[in-house]
C-alpha cells in the first residue's frame, strides 16, 4: 500500500510523509510528529488495529484538527470525516460460504481468492464543518451515502 500511495502521490504533485504506529501506545507520538510536520490530513490505512481502535483515532484526529480519511465506513461513523473502502459487513458476509465450505472438509489452500467487490464513499458533513472543510459538491454527489 505505501509504494502504491508513494506513486499516486508524486503523480498528484503531494508530499507524503508516514508515520509509523505500532501500537496505541504510539498514537499520541504519532500525532504529535504529525502536528510537528505540520501534515495537512491524514490517511488511516486498513489495519485490524487501526479498525478496533477507531474510535480513539478519530479523537485524536479531531483533537489535532486533520482531516483524516479512513478506509472503512465504520471511521466516519465513529466521526471521522471520509472513507473509502469495501464494505465491511459485505466482507464479512461473503466469508460465511468459505466457513462452510472449510467446515465441510474443503481444504483452504484449494479455495478461489477473492477481492472485495463493494466500495462505498461515506461522507460526515458535521466532521467537515467542525474541521472549517467544504466538501466539493462534485464528490457529495458520488458518495454512498453523506452523514449530515
Amino acid at each position: 500500500m505505501l509504494k502504491e500511495a508513494e506513486v499516486a502521490a508524486r503523480a498528484l504533485g503531494v508530499r507524503l510523509q508516514f508515520v509509523e504506529a505500532r501500537g496505541p501506545a504510539d498514537f499520541d507520538r504519532a500525532f504529535s510528529d504529525m502536528t510537528k510536520a505540520r501534515a495537512g490530513a491524514l490517511t488511516v490505512l486498513t489495519s485490524n488495529m487501526f479498525f478496533i481502535e477507531r474510535r480513539r483515532l478519530v479523537d485524536l484526529a479531531a483533537k489535532h484538527r486533520l482531516p483524516a480519511v479512513y478506509q472503512w465506513r465504520e471511521g466516519v461513523d465513529a466521526g471521522g470525516l471520509m472513507a473509502y473502502g469495501p464494505n465491511v459487513t459485505d466482507l464479512f458476509r461473503r466469508a460465511a460460504p468459505y466457513v462452510d465450505k472449510i467446515l465441510k472438509g474443503a481444504k483452504p489452500g484449494d479455495l478461489p481468492v477473492e477481492q472485495p467487490t463493494k466500495f462505498e464513499l461515506v461522507i460526515n458533513l458535521k466532521t467537515a464543518k467542525a474541521l472549517g472543510l467544504t466538501i466539493p459538491q462534485s464528490l457529495l454527489i458520488r458518495a454512498d451515502e453523506v452523514i449530515q
